[in-house]
Parts: structure tokens; sequence; C-alpha cells
């Protein structure tokens, strides 16, 4: 379980670049010619930066995007650039700005901020348009970061969360009584895969749409589903495949899958960029594969 004393502190130039999107060229001028920013040095002499630093350069790159001069928010005391910051991610919070916005968010622990920038959007934006143009780009985002190693499980499992919520949320406003009663949609995860945000929300298009749905949720073995593979009525099968199966195994999951599909009336949806390892696969049963949740949703 990761808890406050071990989220990681200690942050590289090139951590701060990835993160803000500023140049390591323009974080270095920033801090030579105007003090911006107090990095420290370990015993071998390597520069590194603290959490308070990436928090103030996130808020530093959010001004200075929207037209404050650099020399004026050096001049600022650090409560007064939180406080310029905060205001103007409340007024903005539209697409980039609100990007940066949860991103701020993440990384401070920030519940009020990530709850009014998302209240903010919802005065100019739907709820479907919110996650499609600022949550999909920030969570991918987030995969770079992950990439990097730039990102900790405590700032994604906090943000994902409340993303989660919003989601959650959405769905229980929507009537229930399905008005497409022709199939099911049986929506799971791979066994150890626990990146549900991408799958929650189809569960939610979906009902949107009048279709039954069954919900199943994070890491989910295979046997587990042997209730609905020997179902008379059609089922859609619905999986996102973010980092499980391994690389390695991912073949024999699908063939797994097409051995319990084939001769039946059932169907599988997978998403997700691991999907790209089985691209041009032939399977007996109806399987169909879908690089993005965004392009699944515009066939749907």
């Amino acid at each position: 379980m990761v808890t406050l004393n071990n989220i990681k502190k200690n942050f590289t130039i090139k951590d701060l670049e990835n993160i803000s999107g500023i140049k390591a060229h323009t974080i270095r001028i920033w801090e030579k010619r105007y003090n911006l920013l107090q990095p420290e040095r370990t015993d071998t002499n390597i520069r590194y930066y603290s959490s308070e630093n990436l928090q103030k350069l996130l808020n530093v790159a959010l001004l200075n995007k929207n037209n404050f001069k650099i020399s004026k928010i050096a001049d600022m005391s650090d409560s007064n650039i939180v406080l310029k910051a905060r205001e103007l991610a409340f007024k903005l919070a539209v697409n980039d700005e609100a990007i940066n916005s949860f991103k701020l968010a993440m990384f401070q622990f920030d519940k009020v901020l990530f709850n009014n920038t998302y209240n903010t959007l919802l005065h100019k934006k739907t709820f479907r348009e919110i996650f499609k143009e600022v949550f999909v780009p920030f969570l991918e985002h987030i995969g770079l970061l992950w990439q990097t190693d730039t990102l900790l499980p405590a700032h994604e499992h906090f943000i994902s969360n409340l993303i989660a919520q919003k989601i959650q949320i959405n769905i229980e406003k929507l009537e229930y009584a399905a008005t497409d009663s022709d199939v099911t949609y049986v929506l799971f995860l791979p066994e150890n895969e626990i990146h549900e945000l991408g799958l929650m929300y189809l569960n939610y298009e979906l009902v949107l749409r009048g279709y039954t749905t069954i919900y199943l949720g994070q890491s989910l073995p295979l046997n587990n589903l042997n209730y609905f593979f020997e179902s008379d009525s059609k089922v859609c099968f619905v999986t996102s495949l973010t980092v499980q199966p391994y690389d390695d195994k991912i073949a024999d999951y699908f063939n797994e899958i097409n051995e319990n599909l084939k001769g039946s009336r059932h169907q599988l949806i997978a998403v997700g960029r691991k999907t790209a390892l089985i691209e041009g696969e032939k399977f007996d049963a109806d399987i169909s594969i879908y690089p993005s949740i965004i392009e699944l949703l515009s066939k749907i």
C-alpha cells in the first residue's frame, strides 16, 4: 500500500520537463535569471528538484501560458503564485488549461482544484465531451509519465478514483430500463489488469444507448466467465488491455477466448494498446479489436 511517506519527492529536470511541458533549457533560464526554482544537489553533485519546486513550476507554466510575463511572475510571492494560478484554472478550465489543472491537482493531491475544474467544464461541455476531449488526453499523458518513471501509484490512484466517481455518478443518472435487450454486454478486465477507467466509460456509453450491461470490473480470470460462455442468450464481452496480459502471453489469452466463443452466438470486443500485438490474427469466433475507446465508440 502506497502511503504519503513514500510518495516521490525528488525530481530531475527531465521529470519537470515531462510533467510541465516546459523545456529543460527554459527551466534553467528561469532558474538562473529569475531564481524561480531552487534545486538541491545530491552527494554526487546531481541536481534535483523538490515536489514544492514541481508544484511551483506547474503554477508558473499555467500563468505564463496565459499572458503573465515571467518577470512579473518572478516578483510574486509563492502564495500569490498559487492563488493566481488557481483563480485562472477555475476561470478557464477548457481543454489544455483543464488538463494542466488536473495535472496540478494530481501532484498536489488537491481534490478541491479537481472538482472546481470539472464543475467549470460542466458549464461549457457535456460529460461525454469532457471525457473525450479532456480526460482521454489527460489519461494518455499520465501513461507517458508512467513510461518516464515520473509518476507514482499514489498520484494515479488519487486522480483515477476522482474520475471514476464522475463516471459512476453519470451512469447512475441514466435510466436503467434497457431499451435494447437483444444482446447483453459483459464488461471485464483481464487478470491482474486494474486500469478500468476506459472500461467504466464504455459501460456508461452502452447504458446511455439503452443496452443491458453487466459490469464485472478489474482482474477477472477467464474461468470466471464460464457462466456467460455457456449462456444461450447472446453475450458481447468487452475488455480493455493496458498492461495485461504480458506481451508473450497475449496470443494464448485470445486463443483461449476464441476456444470458448467459437460455435456460439457470442462475440468479444477488445480495446487498448495491447490489441496491436494480435492485429491481423484470424479467429474462428467473432472477435473485434480496436486500439482506442474513441475508435470503438465511432463504430457502435
